[in-house]
C-alpha cells in the first residue's frame, strides 16, 4: 500500500517523465522516509548502532553507502559494515568491517536503508560525508618524473546489450599520443578476476598486448599490481594508493568514474547514456566526492575537445 501510494504521487508530480525514471523519484521518497526512523538515534541518543550492509553495485556504493557509513563514523554511531570482496580498505574507519559477498547485485542496490540510492533528484543531502581516500592513502610509493594521469577504461556489458561507453583503441591513441610527453600514463582496465562481478559481463578490447607493443612507456595498472610494491592487499587497495598520488583523470560512466572522482583534480568523463544524464550527476553529485572539476563528454570528439582545453 505504500509503495502504491508512493508510486501515485511520483505519477501525479513527475507523470510527463519515462516511467525508468519516476522509478528513481520513488526511490528517492523511500529512502527519505526511512530516516525518519532514526532520528533519536542519530542526533539526539547516539548510541553506536547502525549496522550497515550492501551488496549493490561499485558505483551505488561510492556514492552513497561509503559516504553514509562515514557520517555515521563521524557522528559516533556506526557499529560495523559489510559489502563485497576486496572492500576493506574501502571502510578503512569502521570499527568493524567484514568482506561477505562474493558478487554484487543488481538487487543489492534497493537497499533503502540509505539516504539516498541509485539515482535522485535530490542531491542536497544529509548523512552524507566525503571520504578522504586521497589523504590516507597518498603515499611516497607511486611517484614518477612527470605527473601521473590515469586513464581508466571499462568494457563491459550495458543495460543488458554491447558496451556503449568505452575508450576505444582509436580513442586511446589518440590519447597516448596527445599525452604521453607532458604525464606518467597508468592504465587501468581492471580484469575479472580483480574486482567483484555484478550483473555486467566485461568483454575482452584487445587493447593490452597493443599497449605493450606500441606504447611501452604507458604503464599498466595490473603489471604495477603484479610488482606490488606497496604491498596491496587486493586490487582496489592498489588502486586507492596509485590513484591518491594522481590529480588528472580520464575515465568512464559507473563504478571506473565514481572512483576517479575521490582525487580531487581534474576528471574527465566519458557518459554516452544513462540516467546520470537526467539527473545531472556529473554537476550535482560528483564534484561533492572530493572537490574534483568534472568533465562529461558525451562523444569520443567532446572526450579531444576536452583533452586539449585542460589535459594537453
Amino acid at each position: 500500500m505504500f509503495n502504491k501510494l508512493l508510486s501515485f504521487l511520483i505519477l501525479i508530480r513527475y507523470g510527463k517523465l519515462p516511467a525508468d525514471l519516476r522509478y528513481f523519484y520513488r526511490h528517492t521518497y523511500s529512502c527519505r522516509l526511512n530516516q525518519i526512523k532514526y532520528f533519536f538515534q542519530d542526533y539526539l541518543f547516539k548510541p553506536k548502532y547502525k549496522k550497515l550492509s550492501f551488496q549493490g553495485e561499485f558505483a551505488s556504493e561510492l556514492q552513497f553507502v561509503l559516504p553514509f557509513a562515514y557520517w555515521h563514523y563521524k557522528n559516533g554511531t556506526l557499529a560495523t559494515t559489510s559489502s563485497s570482496k576486496f572492500t576493506n580498505e574501502l571502510y578503512f574507519f569502521s570499527p568493524k568491517h567484514s568482506e561477505e559477498y562474493d558478487i554484487r547485485t543488481e538487487e543489492g542496490n534497493k537497499n533503502f536503508e540509505m539516504p539516498r540510492i541509485l539515482y535522485s533528484q535530490d542531491y542536497n543531502m544529509k548523512k552524507w560525508l566525503a571520504v578522504p581516500l586521497k589523504e590516507h592513502y597518498q603515499n611516497n610509493i607511486y611517484v614518477y618524473d612527470k605527473p601521473i594521469l590515469i586513464i581508466a577504461n571499462r568494457y563491459n556489458m550495458e543495460w543488458d546489450g554491447p558496451p556503449i561507453s568505452f575508450y576505444s583503441i582509436e580513442l586511446l591513441e589518440y590519447l597516448f599520443k596527445e599525452l604521453s610527453d607532458k604525464y606518467t600514463i597508468i592504465y587501468n582496465r581492471p580484469r575479472p578476476q580483480h574486482i567483484t562481478m555484478d550483473n555486467s559481463e566485461i568483454y575482452d578490447l584487445g587493447e593490452y598486448d597493443w599497449l605493450e607493443e606500441t606504447y611501452p612507456n604507458v604503464i599498466l595498472m595490473e603489471n604495477l599490481y603484479k610488482e606490488n610494491k606497496g604491498k596491496a592487499n587486493n586490487f582496489n587497495h592498489l588502486q586507492l594508493m596509485v590513484y591518491a598520488n594522481a590529480s588528472k583523470f580520464i575515465s568512464i560512466h559507473g563504478g571506473t568514474a565514481t572512483l576517479a572522482s575521490y582525487f580531487g583534480g581534474t576528471n574527465l568523463i566519458l557518459s554516452k547514456k544513462g540516467p546520470e544524464h537526467h539527473f545531472k550527476c556529473y554537476e550535482k553529485l560528483y564534484p561533492q566526492f572530493s572537490g574534483a572539476k568534472i568533465l562529461h563528454a558525451k562523444t569520443d570528439d567532446e572526450v579531444k575537445q576536452y583533452v586539449n582545453e585542460y589535459f594537453v
